[in-house]
């Protein structure tokens, strides 16, 4: 995401989504972290139906439920709310002046009131009356699967934010469920819809960089002031998802565009990875500065905090490299990498400027111009002008919105699928596993069971789609 995300967020809110139910086990010291992260043997080896490439039946008017009004929610009604064909039926946050705040952005566009929930079980009455078509998760993270597998039970499809899931378990929950019911589950990767990002992904397709060998992302951004901000993450949720265990807590920001490259899921898949940590250097001694002068901070002293830098490696079963880091404590600029390297051309977008080279030297900044102008996919040049006016991250976020619902609109596959959720947020708990056993190979399960051979990679244009109109937006 771009530079300025914190101060984004903490502009946003006072606290971030959804429900105060408690952390999970996984998220807190004493875990038996054998048995959280193992692979379940109970899981059946036999394909289930097939949700890669799945067009679900044509949805003229999606009827929307958002769950979660804290830090992303807000952003999102307001994203929803400029695009036709979306009818923002239902709010739901834990804190009941939150739903009432968000239908501010409603009200401003004339458009009809959603009927509020709120409290700890809000959610899932939202998701029992309400008759909706999607579910639109901005919870913390610990609350994605459990609402994703809920609505999907109640013949809703569902679009959360990442991760989608936190456990191995909880991976396979959301690929079963979303088989069994024949119902969408798209993790928000938002990062796959950068405009650098899409052009090398659209470069890649038609074999500029020839072929595919290694791949490099990232999530370095400095957050250590905003995790330890009472009135950033409610309840302090973030900062508690740092303790206990160290590996790659955020992975899918780097990975999702440089696995839609190398056409992961669909044609290559993960085969197994190593991982990597430091020690803490900075979390511990934060709690304990702040202690000094706050007791509330107190809670935090003596904690096990995740190491400042992840470094995890992941092997393809084509034989292609992919290195994934994490620091989102050391004072770095920001950088999500996106490096591709392949037997003709190179591409990387940070540190900046963005390169692409065909040999030794980078091209010139007059042909970077022309290769956006060739390369760019139709749908950034569809709906680009307009993201980057509505904003969300430079526009990325608008322009992954857009594309959900047209495609709910039109019947037509959605660019990122359940197997994508699972594998690219297996590696959270897979990472923790090799940091466990001093950075011992961990498989990566494949939940596509084997239909990643036959799958088709992501349909870059606006093939049956790209009739879904925008409201007026102020210049």
């Amino acid at each position: 995401m771009k530079p300025n995300r914190r101060k984004f967020l903490q502009q946003l809110a006072l606290g971030t989504s959804a429900m105060a139910v408690g952390l999970p086990s996984f998220a807190t010291e004493g875990t038996n972290k054998e048995e959280i992260l193992s692979t379940p043997e109970h899981r059946s080896s036999a394909p289930g139906f097939n949700m890669s490439g799945y067009a679900a039946p044509k949805i003229d008017k999606v009827r929307i439920g958002i769950v979660g009004l804290g830090m992303r929610g807000p952003g999102a009604v307001s994203r929803m709310s400029m695009i036709e064909g979306v009818e923002i039926k239902a709010l739901c946050d834990k804190l009941p002046e939150r739903a009432t705040k968000a239908q501010k952005y409603l009200t401003d566009k004339g458009l009809p009131k959603a009927k509020e929930y709120s409290g700890e079980n809000g959610w899932k009455e939202m998701i029992e009356k309400e008759d909706l078509d999607l579910i639109y998760s901005c919870t913390p993270w610990y609350l994605h699967t459990p609402i994703a597998v809920y609505a999907m039970e109640h013949g809703k499809h569902v679009a959360t934010e990442v991760p989608a899931a936190l456990t191995i378990d909880e991976c396979w929950q959301l690929v079963q469920t979303s088989e069994k019911t024949r119902k969408h589950c798209m993790m928000l990767e938002n990062c796959c819809y950068d405009f650098f990002e899409m052009l090398t992904l659209n470069m890649a397709r038609q074999g500029l960089f020839g072929e595919l060998v290694h791949a490099e992302g990232a999530y370095i951004h400095n957050l250590l002031d905003l995790n330890f901000d009472k009135n950033g993450y409610y309840d302090m949720w973030r900062l508690k998802q740092n303790i206990g265990s160290s590996g790659n807590l955020y992975p899918t920001h780097g990975l999702g565009p440089i696995a839609q490259c190398l056409n992961i899921n669909r044609g290559d898949k993960m085969d197994y990875l190593v991982s990597m940590s430091t020690n803490d250097f900075q979390m511990g001694k934060e709690a304990e500065e702040r202690a000094k002068k706050d007791e509330f901070y107190k809670q935090f002293v003596g904690k096990k905090y995740r190491g400042n830098m992840n470094t995890t490696t992941i092997r393809t079963a084509k034989g292609k490299t992919m290195m994934i880091q994490h620091d989102v404590t050391s004072p770095r600029i920001y950088s999500r990498i996106h490096l591709l390297s392949g037997t003709k051309g190179f591409a990387s977008k940070w540190p900046e400027p963005e390169r692409i080279s065909f040999g030794e030297e980078r091209v010139k900044e007059a042909d970077l111009k022309e290769l956006y102008e060739t390369h760019t996919p139709p749908l950034i040049k569809h709906v680009g002008d307009i993201a980057k006016k509505v904003g969300g991250h430079g526009g990325m976020d608008f322009i992954m919105d857009w594309r959900l619902i047209d495609c709910l609109r039109n019947g037509l596959p959605l660019d990122q699928d359940v197997y994508d959720a699972a594998a690219w947020s297996c590696i959270l708990p897979l990472s923790e596993k090799s940091v466990a056993k001093r950075s011992s190979s961990v498989d990566v399960p494949d939940f596509t069971k084997g239909s990643w051979t036959s799958n088709k990679p992501v349909n870059l244009t606006l093939d049956g789609g790209g009739n879904t109109t925008v409201r007026s937006i102020k210049s």
